[in-house]
């Protein structure tokens, strides 16, 4: 089975919205990524941690089947973030960023990193971005991630690492600025122009979009009940896409369709919890059964996810 690095952050979030809060709760990108690619292949982490981590924290990645040896633990605070939702949950107000010792942040791949198939590039500087790839021995498929903050503030070193980027994962308006097109379809044309080979819109309860070189596909999102946090629910999404490639090992249309399906499933368990608790929380048996009611609802035909065996 192909085994998946990913590279980006490991932090503490307190989130408050209209059905609860939580205070110093375990998250960061490649947390989030890392529970829901766990599902269906190896994978391990590369990010830094503050002396204040949690020892308890680090076990349950572990305990989920993610290998945490390349976390290091360095002087100072681990990286936090604080943010409140309205009533809308799409309206998000940030209270606080503290980077810690992410701010300092330079990956450091092991040489059995190096031999990883499938790379995981978490929203960090482009620069480190690429210069992770630059490491690696010869990945069957790169995926990134990325943001305003970066495409704003850094979009030449940006386009320079699109040009060695398989899979891009990006929202619809991150779409439209990055690409300079107001019209979607044209957005992601122009976006396959810049070296992507294929390109994931991630539009949030309103599904997601895979264009390729040929073809588009839409999966709509899982219509929930009890929504309560959707912090993390991007890093999810991508998490189940791409262990869902690495246990297929093929990126062809047809495993395009059912990763980006896997992804909008893991997504839609981070949802229902704060933090990662929908994530931890979900089994083996959940996901197969909430992928059924995904294809039942979207018309598909039956079709089952590479799950590893539950652990």
């Amino acid at each position: 089975m192909s085994r998946i690095l990913a590279v980006g952050s490991v932090a503490y979030d307190s989130v408050e919205t209209p059905f609860g809060a939580r205070s110093e709760t375990l998250a960061g990108s490649a947390t989030y990524f890392s529970l829901a690619a766990s599902h269906f292949a190896p994978v391990a982490i590369v990010a830094a941690v503050g002396e204040d981590f949690r020892k308890g924290d680090l076990d349950l990645l572990g305990t989920r089947g993610v290998d945490v040896t390349a976390i290091e633990r360095r002087p100072g605070r681990t990286f936090r973030w604080a943010a409140r939702y309205g009533s809308d949950l799409n309206d998000r107000t940030t209270l606080s960023t503290e980077l810690g010792v992410f701010a300092e942040f330079k990956p450091t791949i092991s040489a059995e990193q190096r031999k990883s198939s499938y790379l995981f590039l978490g929203n960090i500087d482009p620069d480190l971005q690429r210069g992770v790839f630059e490491e690696m021995a010869q990945p069957r498929l790169v995926a990134c991630d990325t943001m305003n903050f970066w495409i704003e503030g850094r979009r030449e070193a940006l386009d320079r690492t699109l040009k060695i980027v398989d899979l891009l994962l990006i929202n619809d308006s991150e779409a439209r600025l990055l690409s300079g097109e107001t019209n979607l379809a044209a957005a992601a044309q122009k976006l396959l122009t810049m070296g992507p080979n294929a390109l994931v819109v991630k539009r949030g309860e309103y599904g997601a979009a895979v264009f390729g070189k040929g073809f588009v596909h839409f999966v709509p999102a899982l219509i929930l009940d009890g929504v309560v946090d959707p912090t993390g629910a991007g890093d999810s999404f991508a998490g189940g896409l791409v262990g869902c490639l690495a246990a297929l090992d093929r990126r062809d249309e047809a495993s395009l369709r059912l990763a980006v399906a896997a992804g909008t499933v893991m997504a839609s368990f981070t949802v229902q919890g704060f933090g990662v608790e929908g994530l931890v929380a979900a089994t083996s048996q959940a996901i197969a059964e909430r992928h059924a009611d995904l294809s039942r609802m979207a018309g598909w035909a039956p079709s089952k996810l590479p799950l590893r065996p539950a652990r």
